[in-house]
């Protein structure tokens, strides 16, 4: 084996986040063709026992646990010291890093720690034909894709957008060679302290992992006619967005904003009701694998990127729609 191919292994709470699975996956082959092993890299105060063992059902040769008291709650100070230290010391190939909220900030940080080439929101990877490691990546809001290599590189750094790449189905009966690691950190290493946390929608699934978005923009008039676009998510299992429009407006939280200054999503649904499309969104949405679009305007520029479009007024077409997807859901 060569030196290593690691993709950092993110939790939420005590969940490993499944885009950690969809690299894994991916990079697995990668690595095969070019004889280097796959290491998930955990970074935390208390790692799950069974964390080990579900990256390796989706391609880890090897789990390596970075634990310590101080990294008990996010930090980038805490994590990328960590990290890159330990990446110094290891001199991996590549590393890889969801592009989540933690993964793009802690990424950065350790890129710069550690001389890294480092390309962020990818949306796919592989080899070239010469064998070199190649990502591809949206510019310009979207408007181009570019195929990024590193020829200069001493290590390789990606962050990559969830979503985007498909797990292979786990296989269980794959075990990878578990090892702890204790970094050193000083008191002064972490100049920030979390005083609280505060969680909002627990029970909803984070708009980037989420598999059906449906997203409500100007056209919605006001923050109460989002609940005909909640409805309609319970019946399908979707989680509700919003346009910059709608939370400049009041209606959503930021946290729920779609967008370039939002969150980058890329489902396999994204339903559009009364959103204009405008390439900001679109930067936000673009990579999502259907896009219904529902807007009274027939020259909204979202018609112009969708792959279904309604043209009509979202406050008849939902209501419909959400009945509709009750009955086809009670068929079975």
């Amino acid at each position: 084996m060569g030196k290593g191919m690691w993709v950092f292994a993110e939790l939420a709470e005590t969940a490993v986040r499944k885009v950690t699975f969809e690299i894994l996956s991916n990079v697995r082959p990668i690595a095969d063709k070019k004889g280097e092993e796959v290491c998930a890299v955990f970074v935390g105060k208390t790692i799950p026992e069974a964390a080990a063992d579900q990256c390796a059902a989706y391609g880890a040769h090897k789990v390596y646990i970075i634990e310590h008291d101080a990294l008990a709650s996010y930090t980038s100070d805490g994590y990328a010291k960590a990290l890159a230290d330990f990446i110094n010391k290891q001199q991996p190939s590549i590393v890889l890093f969801g592009a989540t909220v933690v993964g793009k900030d802690l990424s950065a940080k350790v890129a710069a720690k550690v001389n890294a080439g480092l390309a962020t929101d990818c949306t796919a990877i592989n080899l070239d034909d010469s064998g070199n490691f190649n990502v591809r990546r949206p510019m310009y809001a979207g408007k181009v894709y570019a195929d990024i290599g590193f020829p200069n590189a001493p290590i390789i750094m990606a962050s990559i957008r969830p979503n985007v790449l498909i797990p292979t189905p786990p296989d269980a009966s794959k075990k990878a060679a578990v090892e702890k690691v204790t970094p050193e950190i000083a008191a002064g290493d972490i100049r920030v302290t979390i005083v609280e946390t505060i969680k909002t929608a627990a029970a909803k699934v984070d708009l980037t992992e989420a598999e059906i978005i449906i997203s409500g923009g100007r056209g919605m008039k006001e923050a109460a006619n989002f609940k005909m676009l909640e409805e309609m998510a319970d019946v399908i299992g979707a989680t509700v967005g919003a346009s910059r429009a709608a939370v400049d407006a009041g209606w959503k939280t930021v946290s729920d904003q779609v967008g370039q200054t939002g969150k980058v999503v890329s489902p396999n649904l994204y339903i559009a009701c009364g959103i204009s499309g405008s390439i900001q969104h679109y930067a936000g949405m673009g990579t999502s694998k259907v896009i219904v679009a529902i807007n009274k305007d027939p020259e909204a520029p979202i018609f112009t990127k969708c792959d279904y479009g309604i043209v009509d007024d979202l406050f008849k077409i939902v209501p419909v729609m959400t009945q509709e997807l009750k009955k086809l859901k009670a068929e079975g």
